[in-house]
This record gives structure tokens, sequence and C-alpha cells, in this order.
């Protein structure tokens, strides 16, 4: 999966990126879901081994445009682990509170603890994305996030967070169809929201706020993961394949109590 990754300092045009392209799959899509069940079994008792040792920080970042599946992804990836452990944070429109401190500050509050994986659908990187494009604020106070963003990811990793960035990277033509999708289901139609039509409008302005982003703060501590994600089940795997991975070269170990003066009466 490394061959997804933007490394440190590399130019970043979307174009050179194909939506649809499944050539890293290990093998046919009735295959790749399979190994996908048998991933999910793994991450499930990985995630039980996180907990129990205590000693590890997961961090997994989702962001993508609309309909990319940031909501499927946390679906499908994480349906073997226990809530116990895991949580998946998704940042709305800043509350008064929030707008009265660094944009960073509803974050930090949210990384994961000892022992703990969390999931941002949608995150700080919104600071650097939908505010850019609606121009919610100056330009030059966006543009100073991107090196506050890397010090602040840089911090969590130096006290012991991992951190897995993906870029769910959809086609034009497959938003529209998945849009379409809602309003023709009744029981998706929740999902759409009028605003989402005037958001697709600002297309183009998204991926060049995208490829900044991703050119900015793909770092050695936390580099960008492109996901081709037209097609739902590659996305999945690709991304579940990355967690599996990262948590493998945790070396994690349980807990060896002393219980030698412990008796069960």
């Amino acid at each position: 999966m490394k061959k997804l990754q933007i490394k440190p300092g590399d130019k970043v045009d979307l174009r050179d990126f194909d939506p649809a392209d499944t050539r890293l799959a290990p093998a046919d899509k009735d295959e790749c879901i399979a190994k996908m069940e048998k991933m999910t079994d793994k991450l499930g008792k990985l995630q039980e081994l996180l907990f129990a040792e205590h000693k590890h920080k997961l961090l997994v970042v989702l962001q993508g445009m609309d309909t990319s599946g940031k909501d499927g992804t946390v679906r499908h990836v994480m349906r073997g682990v226990s809530p116990q452990s895991v949580r998946a944070v998704s940042f709305k429109k800043p509350t008064q509170v929030e707008l009265e401190h660094d944009f960073l500050w509803r974050v930090h509050s949210n990384v994961p603890a000892a022992g703990e994986i969390v999931i941002f659908n949608r995150s700080h990187y919104e600071d650097v994305l939908v505010v850019r494009v609606h121009e919610l604020v100056p330009q030059k106070v966006w543009r100073k996030r991107y090196h506050q963003i890397n010090d602040f990811e840089q911090m969590l990793v130096e006290t012991g967070t991992t951190i897995l960035k993906f870029f769910l990277h959809i086609s034009k033509d497959e938003q529209r169809q998945r849009l379409q999708a809602r309003l023709d289901d009744p029981t998706k139609r929740w999902k759409f929201q009028h605003g989402d039509i005037e958001e697709r409008k600002l297309w183009n302005d998204y991926k060049k706020a995208y490829q900044d982003a991703l050119e900015k703060t793909s770092t050695e501590w936390a580099p960008w993961t492109v996901v081709p994600a037209d097609k739902k089940w590659f996305r999945n795997f690709v991304v579940a394949k990355t967690v599996v991975e990262a948590m493998e070269n945790f070396d994690m170990k349980y807990p060896q109590p002393d219980l030698k003066s412990e008796k069960i009466e």
C-alpha cells in the first residue's frame, strides 16, 4: 500500500491518480472481499491486544469529497472491533466556544489515549479545505495552518501516536451517481442535502485545496495515502490492510501480571 503514499516533498496533481484503479488488489473483487473478512477478524484481535497492552495510540484520519465513503469506510473496516476502545469523531461546524480557541483546540481533546483507536471522519484538515474554499478566514490565516498542522501531528507522533491519513479519492462522475442514488433510494434520501449540489459546483476549488493539503502536509511522520475510492470494495481493502499492517508493526504483547498470590476459592 506504500505505492499509494504521497512522499514528503512530492508535487501533487490528482489527475495522476485514477479513482477507479484497482490494480493493487491482490485478486479479483470476490477474493478481495473474502480477504477483507479475514482482515476484519484480525483487526478485532489486534484492537483487543492494543487495549490490553495499553501502550500505543492509533489515529486514523479520513478525508475526501462528499460521498467519497468516509462513513462507509468506518462501518466496514471497523465492524469487527469492540467499542470499548474505539471512537469515531466527526467534526461539524465549530461551536461558539470552539471558535474562541485556536482551530486545533477541539481536535487535540479528541486524539487517542493509550490503548485506543480514534477515527476522524473529517478532521482538522477542514480548516485548510472548507475554510479556504468558502473564504471563511483570510488567506494569510489558513496558509499558516499547514505548518501548524505538521507541528501538531509531529508532537502527537513523538508522544506515542501513530497517524494514518487517507484521502478517499473519487471521480466527479462517481459522485454524481452516488448523489443520484441517494435521491432514488427512499432509505437513503435522509443523507441528501440541498447543500450537496452547491458544494459540487465547487469541485475544482476543492480539488486544488486538497492537492495543496496533500502536498504540504504529507510528512515523514504522517504521510498521506491516496485511496482510489470509486470501487467501494477496493477502498475498504486498502484502508483495512494499511491499518492492520500498522498495528502488526507495533509488535504488541499481552501483559503478564503476577498472579502467584492470587487464589480463586
